[in-house]
């Protein structure tokens, strides 16, 4: 079938269980106080400024920094009327509404906790904690305080893989057979520099199953639904390693090496390796594979789901695969962002508008809001699962305890 009539329509993403609804007062505009941004730059300055920038129905009304001097430089770099420093009294401030975190994961639960007990609505990168009972911690209390949470997991807002997901539920591939997953990490290679020392210790939080695997295997979820049944590996192959400035060798406790298999609950068999550091070769390749056709998702970088894939399919008697543009519906009205999806900030700005209509109230009916601090719970349980079966070189049955 030519791909020209093969039409789908957007749908709510499948198995997210994430659907929730704000308590917060509608205003005009949506206040944010960023917990992170610095005028050296980092991630809230790469990512989160810009995605704000221009959008429709938010302010950038405060930040906090370390300091009260790296706050009021923050503020005059990027603009921000409200510069604390500290996010205590960021988190006070009646100025505002979304507090966004976005500081290394180790400090999330000190940070993160303020804002929700001043009943703020939080917008959290990934991982939400350093481990599940952080992540556990924080949804409880979000839960006792009825705020409204979100967190960074980008590529179930952008839109190439929500055009995937209906690709595929609208029968694009037939039935689902099959899906491989091959990924570089980034983080986990044979040299580190300073401002990312922390990932070398297993414990931070911040490691190869947690962040790119982590991302990847919510995005297949999101895709195909959740997995049934896991075996894994999780090795640490480089437990020395150099310092990029220097040239000191550090110890790594961290792990460089994943390979899971398994079974989704569809009964699809599912195969995913991350390894660290980055690849000559295939920085992201993702398969999907079924009766009647394959879908294919490429990225020349490891952080694939900031943005820039590639999205191709063939089926029936298609003999070659064919890229597929995704639909302009899909883009959210983000039109300042076409042609440049590429940019980091491309799939931050995508989750700001999808959570944008969550708390003004004008998601579709049938459309879930991004996913939440329970969703975060459910997705650090699921890794934890997967150490468990690399720990104990068995299959483990997902179901077990609710991943």
């Amino acid at each position: 079938m030519d791909i020209g009539r093969f039409e789908v329509r957007e749908r709510p993403v499948a198995n997210a269980g994430v659907r929730m609804t704000s308590t917060a007062p509608h205003r005009e505009l949506i206040r944010v106080g960023v917990v992170g941004l610095s005028a050296s730059g980092g991630w809230a300055a790469t990512a989160h400024v810009p995605a704000l920038a221009g959008l429709d129905g938010y302010e950038l009304r405060a930040l906090s920094a370390g300091s009260a001097e790296s706050a009021r430089a923050a503020g005059e770099k990027y603009a921000v009327p409200l510069a604390f420093a500290s996010a205590e009294e960021l988190a006070r401030s009646e100025e505002v509404d979304l507090v966004v975190v976005t500081v290394k994961v180790p400090h999330h639960l000190e940070l993160i906790r303020p804002a929700l007990e001043a009943g703020k609505m939080v917008f959290s990168e990934w991982p939400l904690g350093a481990d599940l009972a952080q992540a556990e911690e924080l949804a409880d209390l979000a839960h006792r305080r009825g705020v409204l949470t979100a967190v960074g997991l980008q590529a179930r807002s952008a839109p190439p893989l929500r055009y995937l997901r209906d690709l595929v539920a609208e029968g694009y591939v037939g039935r689902v057979l099959s899906t491989s997953m091959l990924g570089s990490g980034w983080i986990g290679g044979a040299t580190y520099d300073d401002n990312y020392a922390y990932v070398l210790d297993a414990t931070s939080g911040a490691t190869l199953l947690s962040i790119p695997f982590g991302h990847s295997v919510d995005a297949l979820t999101m895709v195909l639904g959740e997995f049934r049944e896991v075996s894994a590996l999780v090795e640490n192959l480089r437990p020395e390693v150099t310092n990029v400035t220097s040239g000191a060798v550090a110890a790594k406790s961290a792990e460089d090496q994943i390979a899971v298999t398994g079974v989704l609950e569809s009964g699809a068999v599912a195969a995913m390796h991350f390894r660290g550091g980055t690849s000559r070769a295939t920085a992201f390749h993702w398969e999907i594979n079924g009766t009647e056709g394959d879908l294919v998702v490429k990225a020349d970088r490891a952080q694939w789901w900031y943005g820039g894939t590639q999205l191709y399919g063939a089926r029936g008697e298609e003999g070659a695969l064919t890229e597929l543009p995704v639909p302009a519906r899909y883009q959210r009205s983000l039109t300042q962002w076409t042609g440049r999806s590429a940019e980091p900030a491309c799939s931050v700005a995508h989750e700001y508008a999808l959570l944008r209509d969550q708390i003004i109230g004008s998601l579709a009916p049938d459309e879930d809001g991004v996913p939440d601090f329970r969703h975060a719970v459910r997705r650090h349980a699921m890794l934890e699962r997967v150490r468990e079966a690399a720990r104990a070189g068995r299959k483990v049955t997902l179901a077990e305890q609710g991943a």
